[in-house]
């Protein structure tokens, strides 16, 4: 079964279960100051499970397209995916565990026709914080999964929350036994054997988790997700996401182009480059900080795989255009951003071209101190340099040592690798832990204020400006708007006053839903307006802003203390980036 049957089997089951279909929010969150990128179904929907009304129900479905970063450098073997698609259904305060359960169990024995014998499931054994999740056993029970093949795991398996704080609960999640043998007597679905492999995830969020510990929610909600790619792979018969059709036509094509046969360059390359094309069909630009630091990695890391397979770069439209055509079934609007998309990754092709030049003279010069010291070895430190400054891989480091007479100390470069990508992996957790997963007080104003600084910000600069990117923490607020030229003093000192003099206005804050068209005549500002659901929630602020906006946001203006911008600063090519502060 095609990826394209599955997920529209998938929307169309639950629309027939009155669930509603919404769009999937774009890899860029939009107007939500949190990740980087958007890294689950769940992740737009924070403001809903907290108890915010959604404007299409309390019965949602959708296809959402998610990146996550903290395992780039493992994509390479046999399942690690930057980009991939997530199915979801969710239920804002409407049923619970069991009708969750007995329609995920429709669906995969009906929809999918997976066979019952080769489902299993686990829940929450329970602790100190929960009881153990006798319902979800039941409705299991009832649906006809027997007792061999309900497992029970503690809070490392079978609970979830994203980040350290948020709303969270137990889960129970659903196996497909692929009938490899068991590695052994104990073998079950904790195991990494390969023989049983994770299909479902259905959370039950009736708990929010801060420093104090676990208190209840004011709703009850069911939270899904289901990997598109993995489920492709399973009802094809496949044993790695490659081998699907989303994949195997670029594989295909490296395969015809490559001089140099490397399994896991051909699944780098290939995997770098569907991510790499739907960052940017959402609007993503390469860059040195932050999710432009990411596109940048993926397209630097494909390119040099491109050259370990000996392919000729002036092939790379070529494989550019497979791709698309592999995925734009799934995606149509990439056919109207094919030649924006193939333009921005032959650029940076070139970019990198250079800069490996310049690592090459940056190695010779390593190369030479180390022999002038009277070392075999090259410093580990500048090994790492060269492949964090000029993006030289540490096997190409080690080749031109050894043609050299000199050594690398892979073991102790591994060493200091991990600890590096250790420090990414808990800075990618703080993005999410600082925005709209944790949703205090002060995270609350400073959403309030970034909708200020957008419309003080056009007073100021023009109607052109329009909000690119945000992030918020406790500490600040950081938000990246259109504009092509560095603000004057006199500029910055006008947008704070006007901030300020809105805040002492003790200006209402309202929230009202209306359809899509509505909110469009009436002037709200958006973006991607064509990414938002048929009713849309829209936020204004006195008469000084009207945007579309997920929430949530302070009653009254009043409440936000003193604005003070603390930085102007160029972000990528026409945008610059403000860091403020509330007093």
């Amino acid at each position: 079964m095609k990826a394209i049957e599955i997920r529209n089997k998938y929307l169309n089951f639950f629309k027939n279960h009155g669930h509603s279909i919404i769009p999937s929010a774009p890899v860029i969150p939009e107007n939500d100051p949190s990740v980087l990128f958007t890294t689950a179904g769940m992740q737009p929907l924070v403001p809903y499970l907290l108890g915010q009304k959604h404007p299409s129900g309390t019965r949602l479905t959708d296809f959402q397209k998610c990146v996550r970063t903290n395992d780039i450098d493992e994509v390479g073997d046999n399942r690690h995916l930057t980009y991939f698609e997530m199915l979801g259904n969710w239920s804002l305060g409407d049923y619970f565990k069991e009708e969750s359960i007995a329609m995920s169990y429709e669906f995969l024995t009906r929809e999918l026709k997976i066979p019952e014998s080769k489902i299993s499931v686990t829940c929450f054994a329970g602790d100190e914080d929960c009881q153990k999740d006798e319902e979800s056993y039941k409705a299991w029970k009832k649906a006809g999964i027997p007792d061999e093949r309900i497992y029970f795991f503690g809070k490392d398996n079978n609970w979830w929350i994203a980040g350290e704080e948020g709303p969270c609960g137990p889960d129970t999640e659903m196996f497909y036994d692929t009938g490899k043998p068991k590695c052994s007597p104990d073998c079950n679905p904790s195991c990494d054997c390969g023989k049983y492999v994770e299909i479902w995830n259905n959370v039950f969020m009736e708990f929010y988790k801060d420093k104090n510990g676990y208190t209840k929610l004011s709703q009850k909600n069911v939270d899904t997700g289901l990997g598109l790619e993995r489920m492709a792979m399973l009802l094809q018969g496949k044993e790695t996401p490659y081998e699907i059709e989303l994949f195997s036509p670029v594989m295909e094509k490296l395969e015809e182009l490559q001089n140099i046969d490397n399994i896991q360059s051909r699944r780098i390359v290939a995997e770098h480059m569907r991510s790499s094309i739907m960052i940017i069909n959402d609007g993503g630009k390469p860059s040195n900080v932050d999710r432009g630091y990411i596109l940048r990695r993926l397209l630097r890391r494909m390119t040099r795989h491109l050259n370990k397979l000996g392919i000729d770069l002036n092939k790379l439209p070529e494989i550019i255009d497979t791709s698309i055509d592999a995925i734009k079934e799934l995606y149509p609007e990439l056919e109207q951003n094919r030649e924006l998309i193939k333009n921005a990754i032959i650029e940076e092709k070139d970019k990198f071209i250079k800069t490996l030049k310049n690592g090459e003279r940056e190695f010779e010069k390593v190369a030479n101190r180390t022999k002038n010291s009277g070392k075999k070895v090259l410093d580990t430190e500048a090994v790492f340099n060269l492949y964090e400054t000029y993006g030289f891989p540490p096997e190409m480091t080690e080749e031109l040592a050894q043609e050299q007479n000199l050594e690398v100390d892979m073991t102790d470069y591994q060493k200091l690798f991990k600890e590096h990508q250790e420090k990414s992996r808990l800075g990618s957790e703080q993005k999410f832990k600082g925005g709209l997963a944790s949703t205090g007080e002060i995270e609350i104003k400073y959403h309030t204020a970034t909708h200020l600084l957008n419309a003080a910000l056009k007073v100021v600069l023009g109607d052109h400006v329009h909000q690119k990117g945000s992030n918020i923490t406790e500490e600040r607020m950081r938000f990246d708007f259109s504009h092509d030229s560095k603000m004057t003093e006199e500029e910055k000192q006008k947008v704070e006053n006007l901030v300020n003099e809105w805040i002492s206005q003790k200006l209402d804050v309202t929230v009202e839903e209306m359809p899509k068209e509505d909110a469009i005549k009436s002037g709200a500002e958006c973006m991607f307006i064509e990414k938002y659901p048929d009713i849309v929630t829209v936020y204004t602020i006195g008469t000084v802003s009207k945007e579309l906006c997920g929430g949530p946001h302070v009653k009254n203006t009043g409440e936000l203390g003193h604005f003070k911008i603390k930085k102007e600063e160029a972000s990528s090519a026409g945008v610059r980036r403000i860091k403020a502060i509330l007093e």
